[in-house]
Order: C-alpha cells, then sequence, then structure tokens
C-alpha cells in the first residue's frame, strides 16, 4: 500500500464505529469495570487498553496508530505539544551522570530545556556541529545516553547524515532522537535510517490548520513502555479534540505537503535571484548545508525555509516586514497560512560559528497563490531598501 494510501486508511475503523467514517470525539477521566476481576485484567495491559483517561482514549489511539503509520514505528505516543514531545523523550532517557550530545542547530527552546532542567538535574550537554556526520564519534562517551538531531534544523536548515550519526551512536548504546517535524514523517521515513525515537511538533504539518497544540513521539517496540510509562507519570496526556485535528489533518497531509513544495520551490527560485539574498536555506538548493544528504534521504521538501540577507540593520528588516499583506509576522509554521520572522543565528550557537553577515529570515510558505506572495515579498524589499 502507497503512503498516500496509508494515511487514508490509519486509524480508522468504521465496523467498531457504527459505520462512521472518522473516528468519535471520546472524552473522558473515569473509566468504569464491570467487575474487580476485570478492572485487574485491563490494569495488566493498562497501556494498550482503555483504562482511564490519562492514558488515552479510542480517540488518542487512533491517532497514534495513524502517525505510527505515517513514521514507519511500532508505537506512538501523543502529548499535548511539540515540546512536550521533545521533553518527554529526553527525561525518559536521561538520568543524573548521564551525557547527551545536542545538534547545535537545534530548535531554541530544546537548547533552553537542555541548559536549564537537565542542566539542574545532572544531564551534561554538549553541543555539536550539525554537519559533522560519522566525526561524531569523537565526542561519544560511555556515559553518552542520547545523541539528538533535528534534521532540517528549524532555522538555518542543514540536513544532517543521519544514517552516518545513527551508526557511531549505536556502536556505544546510545540511543538517536530526531525532531523530524520539517518532513511531518511523510518525507523522511526516520527508522529505515537508524533512528530510536522520532518526535514531531504535530501542531504544525500534521494539524494543518493552526488550530491545536499536539506533539508525537513514534518509537520502537523496545522503546514505547519506558517511554509510555514516563508520559503517564508526567501527567502529558494529549486533549482528545485536539487528537481529533491531528488526525483529520493527516488525511490531507500529503496533497498539502505537495502544495507546501511547490510553492516554496518557486517562491525560493526567486529569491535565489535577489541582489539583496547572500544565501539561500532550502534543503533543496546546492547552497543549503547536506543538501547531497537531502537528496539520498529525502522524498521531498517542505514549505518552510530560510535566506541569510545581506548586512541590513533590525530597522531595516523591522521596515520590510512591519507592512507584509500575506507573510504574518508568527512563530509557528505547518498551517495554511504564510509566515516570516527575522532571527539571528550568531547569538545562540555555541559549538560552531555562524557565518552570516546579516540577519536571517524564516520563510513559512502557506497555501496561498505563489504569485500573490512573491509580490508581497518584492513590496517588503523595497521597504527594505528604502530603510
Amino acid at each position: 500500500m502507497k503512503k498516500e494510501t496509508q494515511l487514508i486508511a490509519a486509524g480508522r475503523h468504521p465496523d467498531s464505529n457504527y459505520g462512521i467514517v472518522n473516528p468519535p470525539v471520546y472524552h473522558a477521566s473515569t473509566v468504569t469495570f464491570k467487575t474487580v476481576a476485570d478492572m485487574e485484567r485491563i490494569g495488566r495491559d493498562s497501556l494498550n487498553n482503555v483504562y482511564y483517561g490519562r492514558y488515552g482514549t479510542p480517540t488518542t489511539f487512533a491517532f497514534e496508530e495513524a502517525v505510527a503509520t505515517l513514521e514507519g514505528g511500532d508505537k506512538c505516543i501523543a502529548v499535548p505539544s511539540g515540546m512536550a514531545a521533545i521533553a518527554l523523550s529526553l527525561l525518559a532517557l536521561l538520568k543524573s551522570g548521564d551525557h547527551l550530545l545536542m545538534v547545535d542547530s537545534a530548535y531554541f527552546p530544546t537548547r533552553k530545556f537542555c541548559d536549564g532542567y537537565l542542566k539542574n538535574y545532572g544531564v551534561e550537554t554538549t553541543y555539536y556541529d550539525p554537519m559533522i556526520g560519522g566525526g561524531i564519534s569523537e565526542l561519544l562517551r560511555p556515559e553518552t545516553k542520547v545523541v539528538f538531531t533535528e534534521s532540517p534544523g528549524s532555522i538555518t536548515f542543514e540536513v544532517q547524515d543521519i544514517p552516518a550519526i545513527s551508526a557511531e551512536a549505536h556502536k556505544v548504546g546510545a540511543k538517536v532522537l530526531l525532531d523530524n517535524t520539517w518532513s511531518a514523517g511523510l518525507l523522511f521515513q526516520p527508522f529505515e535510517h537508524g533512528v530510536d525515537v522520532s518526535i514531531q511538533a504535530a501542531t504544525k504539518y500534521l494539524v494543518g490548520h493552526s488550530d491545536a497544540m499536539l506533539g508525537t513521539v513514534t518509537t520502537t517496540t523496545e522503546l514505547y513502555e519506558q517511554l509510555k510509562w514516563a508520559a503517564v507519570g508526567f501527567g502529558y496526556s494529549a486533549a482528545p479534540d485536539d487528537c481529533y485535528l491531528g488526525l483529520r489533518g493527516i488525511r490531507s497531509l500529503s496533497p498539502r505537503m505537495e502544495r507546501h513544495q511547490k510553492s516554496a520551490q518557486q517562491i525560493a527560485e526567486w529569491l535565489e535571484k535577489r541582489p539583496e539574498v547572500e544565501t539561500l536555506l532550502h534543503p533543496a538548493f546546492e547552497s543549503c548545508p547536506g543538501h547531497e544528504f537531502w537528496k539520498r534521504d529525502f522524498t521531498g521538501a517542505a514549505g518552510l525555509f530560510a535566506i541569510s540577507l545581506k548586512n541590513y540593520s533590525k530597522d531595516a528588516v523591522a521596515a520590510m516586514l512591519d507592512d507584509m499583506e500575506h507573510f504574518a509576522l508568527g512563530y509557528s509554521w505547518g498551517g495554511f497560512e504564510s509566515l516570516i520572522i527575522p532571527s539571528w543565528p550568531k547569538t545562540i550557537r555555541t559549538a560552531t560559528e555562524w557565518k552570516g553577515t546579516g540577519p536571517l529570515l524564516r520563510l513559512q510558505v502557506g497555501l496561498e497563490n505563489a504569485d500573490d506572495l512573491i509580490e508581497d515579498l518584492d513590496k517588503g524589499f523595497k521597504r527594505l531598501n528604502a530603510a
């Protein structure tokens, strides 16, 4: 069965729901049992049954089944946000005295979590060059338990050599975690490339409509119970309404991603020729670090990329962005609407030096007409230059 067909079928069980196409939304906290024997029997396998609302409902399980199918994993755990998915995965697999290797291009809240909570809990974090590949072997220690990857990086878009990193990490028994949000789990199959835990901010492409907070942790049978018990223990329970919205979004994921990719490609080609642009950071273009790994490992591109501008001031960038018509200023991405934000990577890198001379603009290309978005950017560049 092709992936596009799987996404229509996964998590749907009409025969169990009176023939209804979509699984219903189950709002639940308490679950009752007919007998003490039933309570004990179901309790012995509580992770895989409707046992208590915090463990999940049939709505949760339908969404988790669909995501596991999408990413090619054995099991998925739904949590309330992408950051919750990151925190759960790290806290479940690390303890005091352990060592974490964290990619230097990581999502900034991930970095804050490592430098704050994990440090306070006695976990040491070492940041590494996203382009390190198999050279990560030089940073691995006996106490290294997790290597965290994000490919592409969500601000600077370096594509990592995940198979090479995974091979070296597994030699010392370390688990490889991947923030796979950019690919939506559709464009990159993590478990075919050595990943042990794939994390998504399902808020982004999976939900697709900017109206739910949701995260996913997809993993192997080996690690599932360890991660699931941590989720139950931490109280990480995804809302059934949000799981329903995530499941709805998955049904249209493939055609939406095609539209995001096509429009982003057209806009990126236009931007590449602009005199204001120093570097185009789009994994499908040769100018992006790790482009060769994208060509080898990915089946397509998303709608999120960046441009590094020449040396313009913050005031000039503000003049450009303050009056955009179609590109709204907003930190999320993956929805139907286009977004743009400024960034200065030089201020947050610690293992590598960001060599861009000017500010970086990250673009989320939505589902609007690409010509309208180009016209919006063209007017913005005129304001940038005038300022």
